[in-house]
C-alpha cells in the first residue's frame, strides 16, 4: 500500500496570478537576522518581487542597504505590501506594473528603473508561471507561448535592456528550479523554461566574466509561495513539499538568503553555478 503524503498546509486555491494576501498561513518573508550593509547603496531590478521568493528578496536585500525597484503583472495589494516591508529599512522602492511578456514593458522596466536610480548593480530576474497538465497533448500553443514569453524571453529581453547600466561587479542572478534538474511530469513546459534557464544562465555567465558581470542561479524545491494555490487544486496544495526529505515545503525567507549570497562580494569567485535550497533532494547539478 502506498503511503499517505504528509499534509503540510491547509487545503487551500485562488484564481491566477495569486496573492499572498489570500493564503492561509501566509509565506514567511521576514530575515530573521540583522543587516549588515553588504548591499550598501546598491541598486537591485527584480521581476516578480511583489510576494513569494521575490519579495523575500527584496526586503533581504533593502534591510542589507539596497534600493529597489520591483516589476510586477498586477498583484497590487501584494506589491503595495512589499513596497512598504522595503521601506520600512529606510530603503527606496519603486513599484513598475505591467506585463513582461512583452518586450516593450521590458525595456520600459528598465528605464524607469534606471531614471530613479541611475544604475543597475544587480540585476534578479525571478518571475515565472507554471499551468498543470496531465498529458502534453493538452498543452495548447497559446499557453506554451505564454509560458516561454514569461519566463525565459522576458528574462532574456530584460537582461539585453538593462547591461548598458550594470558595470564592472555587477551581477546577474536567474531563479530556475529543481524541475530543471529532475523534470516534472505535470510541468512540462515549465520544466522545460527552467532548464532553459540554468543552460542559458552557464552561457551568459561566459559570455559576461571579460566584462566582469558575474551570472549565477537559484533552484529552489517547492516553495510556500502565492504560484502554488494559484496553480493546484486545494488537495496538492495540501501536501506542497511533502516528498522533500525534509517533509515540507521551504519559506521565502529560506531562499532568499542564496541569493544574498550571489549578490555579495562572498562570492566574487563564482560565475556560471546554482545554489539549490530544495529541502534536501540530490539533484547532481
Amino acid at each position: 500500500m502506498a503511503k499517505a503524503k504528509k499534509q503540510t498546509k491547509p487545503r487551500q486555491s485562488q484564481q491566477r496570478p495569486g496573492s499572498e494576501t489570500r493564503m492561509h498561513p501566509k509565506p514567511v518573508s521576514e530575515p530573521v537576522y540583522p543587516g549588515s550593509g553588504r548591499l550598501r547603496d546598491k541598486k537591485l531590478l527584480i521581476t516578480g518581487g511583489d510576494s513569494g521568493i521575490g519579495k523575500a528578496v527584496a526586503i533581504l536585500f533593502a534591510k542589507e542597504g539596497a534600493d529597489v525597484a520591483i516589476v510586477y503583472l498586477n498583484e497590487n495589494a501584494d506589491a503595495r505590501q512589499a513596497k512598504k516591508e522595503v521601506e520600512q529599512y529606510g530603503r527606496q522602492c519603486l513599484l513598475i506594473k505591467g506585463d513582461l511578456a512583452k518586450e516593450a514593458f521590458c525595456k520600459k522596466a528598465v528605464k524607469e528603473t534606471v531614471k530613479q536610480f541611475g544604475r543597475i548593480d544587480i540585476l534578479v530576474n525571478n518571475a515565472a508561471l507554471h499551468y498543470e497538465t496531465k498529458k502534453i497533448e493538452d498543452i495548447t500553443t497559446a499557453k506554451l507561448q505564454k509560458v516561454f514569453a514569461v519566463n525565459v524571453f522576458a528574462m532574456i529581453h530584460i537582461i539585453q535592456h538593462a547591461l548598458p547600466f550594470m558595470k564592472r561587479g555587477s551581477c546577474i542572478i536567474n531563479t530556475s528550479s529543481v524541475t530543471a534538474y529532475r523534470g516534472s511530469k505535470h510541468l512540462l513546459d515549465y520544466a522545460a523554461t527552467k532548464g532553459a534557464i540554468v543552460s542559458f544562465t552557464r552561457s551568459l555567465s561566459a559570455n559576461l566574466v571579460k566584462k566582469g558581470i558575474r551570472v549565477n542561479g537559484v533552484a529552489p524545491g517547492p516553495i510556500w509561495t502565492p504560484l502554488i494555490p494559484a496553480s493546484f487544486k486545494a488537495n496538492r496544495v495540501s501536501h506542497h513539499g511533502a516528498e522533500t526529505p525534509m517533509e515540507r515545503a521551504g519559506e521565502p525567507a529560506e531562499v532568499a538568503p542564496a541569493f544574498l549570497f550571489l549578490a555579495t562580494e562572498d562570492s566574487s569567485y563564482i560565475t556560471g553555478q546554482f545554489i539549490h535550497p530544495n529541502g534536501g533532494e540530490i539533484i547532481n547539478g
